[in-house]
């Protein structure tokens, strides 16, 4: 008690804080209880915490500060305050900053409840749709809703604009308005053409102008040109008149006719002894009991201009090629003598597309994407008789047998097989079964029969002369086939698959899938590429869309050879009808090659 009262006695009483702690309670007089243990010193408590009103603690208390109606409901704390004058509740705290408390908490506040590391950010930005309808609507008229308005002022921009549009918005703009705009644009256009002098309008007339390169209505870019040169050279001015003159053609519904004429290459026509130019020569003779793949490249034909989309040897000699062109030509080329070109048919206005000789092969069909069929005679060149419905033919055949090379088919682009007699120039029958494009047309069964195949995923097996399907085979995993061929002991058909696959189906009366033989390894979805067999039927060959030539052996379906044969797709394969191991390939560019 001394030590305490020397403490109280000195000068620094007040700046020292002392605690007593006892075990018993302390009286209000300041004297404690008889069994109280010994008082003891402890050091004075420092907190590191600024001064805080306790005023205002009882009155927050209360609920005065903070509070909602004085009702004890706590306010957020201001995000923007520095100070905070008051110790706040864990309440206050985790409130949300602004809105009602957040709706999926149990007790209807935001305790706790944190969407980020520091802390709960509510989601402000504006819906993508409600940003784009502002921002145009301000560059279109000059004035947007404020976002962060009041009541009062609630638009951004030039308010007589608001009063002309009623504030609608560029979205919102009536039908009428739009209409108007419209008018507004046209006249606008008649007016500036109205104002041009006469002479301005003939150089605007000319397609050989820069006027009329800026101002012609048709064109997408109209009016955006910037830099042209001031004269166009000669070429330019031929192209541009050419192109105003079969442009006025076409609106006028006049069709383009190109003259059908043809050109020989030859030396002579007939030889010294009267034969034609076509006739087979004498020394030929088959030599393909056993066929061997060839190996190597031996001989190129380059007259076209464009791809080349198929090639057909002459039936059973094969000492004349024909091919066809996306370059409207046809040309027959010397294969057994001095590797030139012979013929040249000209009269498509369009890629040809398909060839086919007859059984002689005196004469010949083109199918092209001008919409004809023609009959071409191969030794004159002259076309006999000309056949169109006004749809793409994608595919022409003769009938096989001798007696009926009268008969005509085709596979049309409007989904029909039209049957035509030559003789008369009359359709004869249509077979309109199929869903989509017509691709080939294959006959089978000593020719009683033909199969057909389209873009609608199936084959259809028809009886020649009757417009019923005798046969549908479709299946879930079929493709398109874009190629057939039958083998040559007649027992089967090979389709190519867009599926990058080759399968085998009977040509017996059920025409089944053969699920034992199926030959890939190619690359040929997309590409109608052509598949052949050698003359023994040993080999099964195939181009593809990387203008490789595939070789499969018949009986175990295994890749035998690859021949790089071109640049682009190799479309076209065809195996010598006499020769044991040469095959011609032609592809997409331009080239027709010969292997041995």
């Amino acid at each position: 008690m001394d030590l305490l009262a020397h403490y109280g006695d000195g000068d620094r009483a007040d700046e020292l804080d002392l605690h007593m702690r006892t075990e018993g309670e302390v009286s209000s007089s300041g004297t404690s209880s008889p069994d109280s243990s010994p008082v003891r010193l402890l050091e004075p408590r420092t907190a590191a915490a600024p001064e805080v009103s306790d005023s205002l603690l009882v009155i927050g208390a209360r609920g005065d500060i903070g509070s909602v109606g004085g009702g004890g409901v706590r306010k957020p704390l201001d995000p923007s305050q520095r100070k905070v004058n008051y110790n706040p509740t864990a309440e206050q705290l985790w409130a949300p900053v602004a809105g009602p408390a957040h709706p999926y908490a149990k007790d209807g506040v935001a305790q706790g409840l944190r969407n980020h590391k520091i802390g709960f950010v509510e989601d402000a930005a504006i819906a993508p749709f409600m940003f784009d309808e502002q921002y145009n609507t301000f560059h279109a008229y000059g004035f947007a809703a404020d976002p962060g308005a009041t009541a009062g002022n609630n638009i951004v921009g030039d308010s007589s604009a608001v009063k002309a549009t009623d504030g609608a918005s560029v979205y919102n703009l009536p039908q009428h308005e739009h209409r108007k705009q419209r008018k507004v644009n046209k006249k606008r256009s008649r007016s500036d053409d109205e104002e041009l002098d006469e002479e301005e309008k003939e150089k605007v007339e000319n397609p050989a102008s820069e006027e009329w390169l800026l101002k012609n209505s048709q064109s997408p870019w109209a009016g955006q040109k910037e830099g042209l040169q001031g004269e166009l050279t000669e070429e330019q001015t031929v192209y541009a008149e050419l192109h105003a003159e079969k442009k006025s053609q076409k609106e006028k519904g006049e069709k383009v006719d190109i003259d059908d004429k043809s050109t020989f290459h030859g030396k002579e026509e007939v030889d010294y002894q009267g034969r034609s130019w076509i006739a087979p020569p004498k020394d030929v003779k088959a030599t393909n009991e056993h066929c061997y793949i060839p190996k190597r490249w031996v001989h190129t034909w380059s007259g076209h201009t464009k791809g080349v989309s198929a090639i057909r040897f002459f039936p059973k000699y094969g000492h004349l090629l024909l091919s066809a062109s996306m370059d409207t030509k046809v040309k027959i080329w010397d294969v057994h003598g001095s590797g030139k070109c012979m013929r040249t048919y000209m009269g498509h206005s369009k890629a040809v597309r398909d060839i086919t000789f007859n059984n002689d092969g005196s004469k010949f069909l083109t199918a092209s994407y001008d919409r004809k069929i023609k009959l071409w005679d191969t030794e004159t060149g002259q076309v006999i008789s000309t056949f169109s419905t006004g749809k793409i033919p994608y595919v022409v055949k003769f009938n096989p047998d001798d007696d009926k090379q009268n008969v005509l088919l085709a596979g049309m682009s409007d989904k029909k097989i039209v049957q035509w007699d030559m003789n008369t120039g009359q359709i004869s029958q249509e077979y309109d079964q199929h869903l989509g494009a017509v691709n080939t047309i294959t006959f089978v069964d000593n020719n009683r029969r033909f199969v057909t195949s389209s873009d609608d995923k199936s084959l259809r097996v028809w009886e020649f002369g009757i417009p019923v399907v005798i046969k549908y085979i479709s299946e879930p995993h079929m493709h398109s086939m874009p190629a057939i061929t039958v083998h040559p002991n007649t027992n089967w058909f090979a389709a190519q698959s867009l599926d990058n696959q080759i399968l085998i189906y009977s040509t017996r009366e059920r025409f089944r899938l053969n699920k034992k033989k199926r030959f890939a390894g190619h690359i040929a979805a997309g590409y109608a590429c052509q598949v052949n067999f050698s003359p023994d039927g040993r080999f099964i060959m195939s181009g593809d869309g990387e203008g490789r030539c595939w070789f499969w052996d018949w009986k175990t379906c295994k890749v035998f050879r690859t021949l790089k044969c071109h640049d682009s797709v190799c479309i076209g394969v065809e195996w010598h009808p006499l020769e044991q191991s040469k095959v011609a390939t032609c592809g997409w560019d331009g080239l027709i090659k010969y292997w041995d």
